[in-house]
């Protein structure tokens, strides 16, 4: 196949196209920079070199600001919002109006659509969530509606916290917990839905030869409180984990509304959609997933 990538130089993006290449793809990358663009484009300015995605098989669409890595000021949010809509929107249409478009278009979304659900299991038939990033990744996936109705197979990638050493938050508190400082975050009944990166990557191409359409949830089919998840990475490190980390502390140093969204927010997503399919997840658990990633 011919795949055509966006964000793919970010981590995810990056790891689908070695692993595409390794399985004999074909990959485009799509980028804001000359220097690594097989097609340029510019979200903002309503810019991409159509042309050269005629004829190919598949769009990844990943690219979109970084959600936690900055304080959610103003004008923050409105980056955050307007990177994955407006440029989601430009390739939707973009695609919509080629003479020889591509079949299948997998576009970015997040978990974050779920809002904070308690204790509650959610899948891909649950409704809409309240707050920032529900309302991000609800119009996230609307803006993929030119693409849905020129007849382009569309699946939203509902991914939720991707487990990677080198990267996002594991590259953040794997310092901590190797000193034996990592702890629960707030009283730690919080809801995390996790996949490791290797188990994202297959699934994204996995769903490029399948048949299904709309929602998934890139997550993991075991979501785990923060609390089992602080127990199995200090287990995996072989380190305590008994230092608690108040509430106020991720509040200070992140800001309130980005702490609550990202850290305290309980989201406890099945992937529904692709176990029915018969998708076999390498890292099924927390337990083998935090041993595998970090050679335990």
């Amino acid at each position: 196949m011919i795949v055509a990538i966006t964000g793919a130089t970010g981590t995810i993006g990056s790891a689908v196209s070695s692993y595409l290449k390794e399985m004999g793809h074909e990959v485009i990358c799509v980028s804001r920079n000359r220097d690594v663009a097989d097609v340029y484009w510019d979200p903002p300015k309503g810019l991409i070199e159509s042309q050269r995605l005629n004829g190919i098989d598949a769009v990844i669409h990943l690219a979109g600001e970084s959600i936690g890595n900055r304080r959610w000021s103003k004008k923050q949010k409105a980056e955050i919002y307007s990177s994955r809509i407006t440029g989601t929107d430009l390739i939707s249409k973009t695609l919509s109006e080629l003479d020889s478009p591509p079949s299948i278009f997998l576009s970015g979304s997040a978990t974050g659509f779920y809002g904070d659900c308690g204790n509650s299991k959610v899948d891909e038939k649950s409704p809409k969530g309240s707050g920032f990033l529900a309302d991000v990744a609800s119009d996230w996936e609307i803006a993929t509606r030119s693409a849905e109705e020129a007849g382009i197979r569309v699946v939203h990638l509902r991914t939720g916290i991707v487990l990677d050493p080198n990267s996002g938050m594991m590259k953040k508190i794997l310092p901590l917990f190797k000193l034996g400082l990592g702890g629960k975050l707030g009283n730690g009944s919080q809801y995390w839905s996790w996949i490791t990166l290797e188990d994202e990557v297959r699934l994204i191409a996995w769903l490029l030869s399948s048949e299904i359409h709309g929602p998934i949830n890139l997550t993991a089919p075991e979501p785990v409180s923060n609390t089992d998840f602080t127990k199995a990475l200090g287990s995996a490190l072989g380190k305590p984990t008994v230092i608690p980390v108040p509430k106020f502390g991720p509040m200070i140093l992140a800001g309130r509304e980005l702490a609550e969204e990202l850290i305290f927010t309980s989201t406890r997503a099945l992937p529904s959609v692709s176990l029915d399919a018969g998708f076999q997840f390498k890292h099924p658990s927390i337990e083998i997933a935090l041993n595998g990633i970090l050679g335990a």
